[in-house]
């Protein structure tokens, strides 16, 4: 009798494994739980799109604290561990490479692409199928995109001029758009190269911040700039044209006596 309840045990052991093995609510449950995550980093700076969206104001673990309302830089600032929240800042940190705009918009249109998802999903819908209607809507849309577009004409200053304030209207500094538009424009335009006119090396355009100054005092300078304050005598001249530049590789400064004691052995 033993040996039968001991082999009758076991069997529903095997059995109750066997369901928990076969359990059709699990996949669902984790789908929903992907979606909520990636709708509440969506739902997290949603507040910050458009121009009348608000400022978010980070705080670091070390003390410092960033305001703004760029999806990227809030994204970078949050420490999201979820995997599917994840994505959403892989994905606003590849439209800031991409095209420098829109990190919070694509963050925004993600969050509500899961959120129909998920209605579809209680219907009964398979997610194959969801995902394939997802593609086939992004090829339409681009096809829109594209026939609504008008080319740009890089020789159009005034043009160029226009499309950066709008790009500016939704940041920290709208109200100087006036004076870093014309300032970001002209920048790119001559690191630009025309024969490759869509990519742009903005490493090649190097911002320096001043501390007491104003976003009015800004300026772009055609050339080098060098943040080091004048060395010398009071009279020496602080401006000289036509200078030339000595590129040295080693180091100036006289070599340090050698003041260690020589090995004595005993």
């Amino acid at each position: 009798m033993a040996a039968v309840k001991s082999f009758a045990q076991a069997a529903g052991n095997g059995k109750a494994n066997g369901m928990a093995y076969k359990d059709k609510q699990k996949p669902t449950d984790i789908r929903f739980s992907n979606i909520q995550a990636g709708k509440s980093v969506a739902d997290a700076i949603r507040t910050s799109l458009g121009p009348r969206g608000m400022d978010k104001m980070i705080q670091a673990g070390r003390g410092s604290v960033t305001i703004t309302n760029d999806g990227a830089t809030i994204l970078k600032q949050m420490k999201v561990l979820h995997p599917a929240a994840q994505m959403l800042v892989e994905l606003s940190q590849a439209q800031d490479v991409q095209a420098g705009d829109g990190t919070t918009s694509v963050v925004v249109v993600a969050g509500a692409l899961l959120e129909a998802a998920a209605k579809l999903l209680t219907r009964g819908l398979h997610p194959m199928v969801i995902s394939e209607a997802f593609q086939h809507a992004a090829e339409v849309s681009v096809n829109i995109l594209k026939n609504m577009s008008q080319a740009v004409d890089l020789k159009d200053r005034a043009s160029l001029i226009k499309i950066a304030k709008t790009s500016l209207n939704s940041k920290v500094v709208s109200q100087y758009s006036d004076v870093l538009a014309p300032i970001a424009v002209d920048a790119v335009l001559k690191v630009i190269d025309p024969a490759a006119p869509t990519v742009v090396d903005l490493k090649d355009i190097k911002l320096v911040q001043t501390l007491g100054s104003t976003v009015d005092e800004s300026e772009l300078v055609d050339g080098l700039v060098l943040t080091q304050r004048a060395q010398g005598p009071p009279d020496a001249p602080r401006r000289v044209e036509k200078a030339k530049v000595a590129l040295i590789q080693f180091c100036l400064s006289p070599p340090k006596t050698d003041v260690s004691a020589p090995d004595v052995d005993f």
